[in-house]
């Protein structure tokens, strides 16, 4: 195990999570993508994309579990580069019993809403509530077979092509213009 990584990779963990809890409690976190914590996720992932292209995507047999999650979490956060989080969930599909499912559930969820695709997995929300996933009985199995805790049924919206447009952000214009500018459209 590579204990200098790990520990590098927990601490660029905290030190994100400390600049958000910081920025919430100054009511500076949203709307929108604060600037602050846009370069601590840019910092985050450009020195673990320079860990991965040396030692490969951090596994729980290269750097321990903690250090894992963490690398997951820099990834899971980086939503200014798409090709990144890209990258890391290809890497992360091969590496699938090194690696939490449930996060791969998580990052595969995540690129679908930058990306205005519904999800699989029910785990992204946002101001409308949980955003619509692909197969409602579908998302309640692979939730159950991963262990997360299940939805109140009422809440779920699945996506129906004849209602929804192909882009499920259609009305977002700010949001819309930022996933251009980064690459997510």
């Amino acid at each position: 195990m590579d204990n200098r990584i790990a520990k590098e990779l927990i601490e660029m963990a905290r030190h994100d999570l400390e600049v958000r809890e910081e920025l919430l409690k100054e009511g500076k976190l949203s709307p929108g993508y604060n600037p602050d914590m846009e370069r601590v996720h840019i910092k985050n992932a450009t020195r673990l994309d320079e860990i991965i292209n040396s030692i490969g995507y951090p596994t729980k047999s290269i750097v321990g579990e903690e250090a894992s999650q963490a690398a997951w979490l820099i990834v899971q956060h980086a939503i200014s580069l798409p090709v990144f989080m890209k990258k890391c969930y290809t890497l992360i599909a091969e590496a699938a019993d090194q690696v939490s499912p449930q996060n791969f559930a998580y990052l595969h969820d995540r690129i679908c809403y930058f990306e205005g695709r519904p999800q699989k997995f029910g785990t992204q929300f946002d101001s409308r509530g949980m955003y619509p996933v692909e197969n409602k009985n579908e998302m309640i199995r692979l939730r159950k077979e991963l262990q997360l805790n299940a939805h109140d049924e009422k809440s779920i919206v699945e996506f129906i092509p004849s209602v929804h447009k192909i882009d499920l952000h259609p009305d977002d214009e700010e949001f819309n213009l930022w996933r251009k500018q980064v690459g997510w459209v």
